[in-house]
């Protein structure tokens, strides 16, 4: 067994997007390489109503999958098909756009005010990039909760994982993906194939991500006296770590322990070229998928 050292590890940046939603990207547009199969990762926690109502108004989607996971709030959303939901609190909407739809998103918040939630893209192979669209909405309770000895606790959203399979089927990237809490000052180990890119999201608490059982952690930019500096310290909230090859990721959880999103998938290995939330293979096909949009044609 190897365990992956990590690659990097950065701060998701403050963004903003639809109709002027407040958020942090960890990734996404641009060169998206070493995530294949996955293209953007959104963190759209928010606890001001005033940076979140204006929401997602209709826009289209062609050639992705859309992973939508709430942690608090509702989000409402509906599309060009006929489609109407609500998403609440530990509820998951994976999306698969396929040959496209026009779609919204708009977040409610709860009763604090609080909107807090993930958005994370996934690619689709070029075979499948004009496929019928579908949803596949999961409520909080349909997603297995596995607890270990030591206090460990890992909610399985989508894949395989200590013998629970995750209710979302039938991806084509055959993803991985899963909610995982560490308790303070415990040092876990968690599987990962090989042939997998992996990443890391945490968003509570903070922990050290090892390399074999060197600490790597955040690079952090402080100020000592009038001098500013420079250390390195325990990953932490919006901080997302890139893993290299293995097939094991280790972390020890720090005082507070430590929750992160841990996803996996197999490559595509495919050309990718953007147009916003049309992700295609090649320039004509985006022209194409543009096209159709001004005629009117692009919902089949």
């Amino acid at each position: 067994m190897s365990i992956r050292p990590v690659k990097s590890i950065v701060s998701s940046k403050p963004t903003m997007e639809g109709a002027g939603v407040h958020l942090r990207r960890a990734f996404g547009f641009g060169d998206t390489t070493e995530f294949d199969p996955f293209l953007l990762l959104d963190d759209f926690r928010n606890d001001n109503p005033g940076e979140y109502l204006a929401g997602f108004p209709w826009h289209p989607h062609r050639g992705i999958e859309t992973i939508t996971y709430v942690l608090a709030g509702d989000v409402e959303h509906g599309d060009s098909l006929g489609n109407r939901g609500v998403l609440g609190a530990g509820d998951v909407q994976w999306m698969t756009a396929g040959r496209g739809i026009l779609h919204q998103e708009m977040p409610k918040g709860d009763k604090l005010g609080r909107m807090h939630g993930f958005q994370l893209w996934a690619n689709l192979p070029s075979s499948l990039k004009m496929t019928e669209p579908r949803y596949q909405d999961i409520k909080a309770a349909e997603i297995p909760e596995i607890v270990d000895d030591d206090g460990t606790r890992v909610r399985v959203v989508c894949g395989d994982f200590w013998g629970r399979r995750g209710p979302v089927e039938g991806v084509a990237a055959d993803p991985r993906y899963l909610d995982v809490f560490v308790p303070a000052g415990k040092r876990k180990t968690l599987p990962v194939e090989l042939e997998r890119h992996a990443f890391a999201y945490v968003f509570e608490g903070s922990g050290d991500f090892r390399a074999a059982s060197r600490p790597f952690g955040v690079l952090t930019e402080k100020t000592d006296g009038a001098n500013e500096i420079l250390v390195r310290e325990q990953t932490g909230n919006r901080s997302l770590v890139l893993f290299d090859s293995g097939d094991e990721v280790t972390v020890q959880a720090g005082d507070e322990g430590v929750r992160f999103l841990l996803v996996s998938g197999k490559p595509l290995k495919e050309p990718v070229a953007w147009y916003g939330p049309i992700v295609m293979n090649t320039q004509v096909e985006l022209r194409q998928a543009v096209a159709e949009l001004r005629s009117g044609t692009f919902i089949k």
